[in-house]
């Protein structure tokens, strides 16, 4: 599910009725499905008050923060003063000024911005035949699950699902979070600092361009504090491992090209791949070395009718959530099928909102053991579902790109 403004939440339009025909169940199932990311419109920004200081990308291992000689070219061909953006500029989205293209991502880190506040207030935006063959599904949708209570997931996250966090960004409509997932780098096992998460966290799609100030938090509010206990809580509280910026990103091409804000256009393809350093420079520990964990992703699972069971996990923050908490849902999964030309997906009883966008799917992946399969993308306005495309070749292309750039 994607979600949408702070004040359109309610909007997301009913599920539609069933009908006989695949091709008009596909068009009802579309117009009625909307974003699952949150927003709000805090105005509160940390830099406000001049507190916060503007860095970029990778920590260095010594404590400190240098800018890649990459993003200095990027922010210059652009014509982004560093200075000006820190101070402020990052919030101009006229057209011209936001940045559409995969080449043009930038992400310089603001010291300081993502404060305990400001996260708070962020609330909702093959041909071969074997086991993965998914030739049966494709076009297919099954009937809608069973709607299946999201559980709480117990304190401490770290200790039950530490690959597990939140993603925070800005965009025009204001502050806004997913949920994401630490996965491993096939280029640097055991040191991964790959995040996975859905391309609308990322990118608006066909009619926008990159979001702005895109961080992770993993184990966001592990102690599962209240929302009155959060209003005291340090930066340790909400974020015991760290602060950690995306310095590149990608999603799909299609995201890009067909993505929108409601409907289930992109659906399919709406995933995206972050690397990420530390806010503050960290101790010369990766992300994967920090949470201790990091997720496979497997790009062959099984077709949905040999799947037993996928959990999904996030933070669901539209009603009646309120973001602060990590949910699951546990379900066998079905197929949903958007449009008979794209992939179809998965989809899943659950009663996560806006705000789980994003999160990993995990079941038993083509080796015998919990893969990463999916992501929570689309849902409708009752919350009784959710779906996830399934990762093929387009998105391993996504995976391998971002992992590829920072090999050496």
């Amino acid at each position: 599910m994607r979600s949408i403004r702070p004040s359109s939440t309610a909007r997301r339009g009913r599920n539609a009725r069933r009908s006989t025909s695949p091709v008009l169940t596909a068009i009802a199932l579309a117009s009625a499905l909307a974003l699952t990311a949150t927003a709000c419109e805090s105005g509160d920004d940390a830099n406000a008050d001049g507190q916060a200081s503007a860095t970029a990308a990778a920590g260095t291992g010594d404590g400190k923060i240098k800018i890649p000689d990459d993003i200095k070219e990027q922010l210059k061909e652009h014509g982004i003063d560093l200075d000006k953006w820190k101070n402020g500029a990052w919030k101009n989205w006229d057209k011209d000024d936001w940045l559409r293209e995969a080449r043009d991502y930038v992400n310089p880190i603001i010291e300081g911005l993502w404060d305990p506040d400001r996260m708070r207030e962020a609330e909702d935006p093959d041909k071969s035949v074997d086991d993965s063959d998914i030739s049966g599904d494709q076009g297919v949708t099954d009937p809608e699950p069973a709607p299946v209570q999201a559980k709480a997931v117990p304190a401490q996250y770290h200790a039950n699902v530490p690959e597990a966090g939140k993603v925070f960004f800005d965009s025009p409509e204001g502050t806004m979070v997913c949920s994401a997932t630490v996965v491993e780098d096939p280029a640097h096992p055991g040191k991964s600092n790959l995040v996975w998460t859905a391309g609308h966290c990322v990118h608006a799609g066909k009619k926008g361009g990159w979001y702005r100030n895109i961080a992770f938090v993993p184990s966001y509010n592990d102690s599962a504090k209240t929302v009155a206990q959060l209003k005291n809580a340090t930066q340790e509280d909400v974020a015991p491992y760290g602060v950690w910026w995306s310095d590149w990103a990608k999603t799909s091409q299609q995201w890009i090209e067909q993505g929108g804000q409601t409907g289930g256009d992109g659906a399919s393809y709406d995933y995206a791949v972050l690397h990420v350093t530390p806010e503050k420079g960290g101790n010369g520990k990766s992300l994967e070395e920090t949470v201790g964990s990091a997720l496979p992703v497997d790009f062959k699972a099984p077709a949905v009718p040999k799947v037993e069971s996928i959990t999904a996990t996030g933070y669901p923050a539209a009603p009646p959530y309120d973001g602060e908490t990590m949910f699951q849902c546990q379900d066998k999964p079905g197929r949903l099928s958007l449009t008979t030309s794209d992939p179809t997906m998965y989809r899943i009883g659950c009663s996560m909102t806006g705000g789980s966008s994003g999160g990993g799917w995990v079941a038993t992946g083509s080796n015998g053991k919990p893969a990463l399969v999916s992501n929570t993308s689309i849902g409708p306005v009752d919350a009784g579902w959710l779906a996830g495309p399934r990762l093929g070749d387009v998105a391993k292309g996504v995976y391998d790109s971002v992992s590829d750039k920072f090999a050496k």
